[in-house]
């Protein structure tokens, strides 16, 4: 379902839904690289995540929603952080307006390739220098920043 993701925004329509998500930093170690999607219903690079299920820990949705949504299986090694701020707001055609709440975990390959889907029309590995030639929202932007400036475990 399409949507509009608005951040510090004065225009956002006011949410009416609060629904738990998690997301997935996962590292490569040998260079660093961060693993990156290309979201088809906003054309942004994004971690990969998604709504929870009822009965799944934040980790493990993480977990899931990673292979899901990149073909890459990995492993839960931390928590980088939940976020929740007032001011980014994700508003889809149906009427549902969500505040978002995301867990982010941070994680390590250990499987798959890099594999494109139905919410996603590319995966990429990115090295953190080259994440400024990358359209990535800025919420997300500022959940990798927190890693890579060691800020975390982050909460909002």
């Amino acid at each position: 379902m399409p949507r509009t993701e608005f951040w510090n925004a004065p225009n956002a329509p006011t949410a009416n839904t609060l629904i738990p998500a998690s997301n997935m930093l996962v590292v490569r170690d040998e260079d660093g690289a961060i693993l990156l999607q290309r979201r088809r219903d906003t054309g942004q690079w994004a971690l990969p995540g998604g709504a929870q299920d009822i009965g799944e820990s934040p980790a493990a949705c993480a977990v899931r929603e990673c292979f899901e949504e990149t073909g890459i299986r990995a492993e839960a090694t931390g928590l980088l952080g939940v976020y929740s701020p007032p001011q980014h707001i994700v508003a889809y055609d149906d009427g549902e307006i969500r505040q978002a709440y995301e867990v982010t975990v941070i994680g390590k390959p250990i499987g798959g390739e890099p594999t494109i889907n139905d919410e996603a029309d590319c995966v990429e590995w990115v090295l953190p220098d080259e994440l400024d030639t990358f359209d990535i929202h800025p919420s997300m932007r500022r959940q990798i920043d927190h890693y890579l400036r060691g800020n975390y475990p982050h909460v909002d």
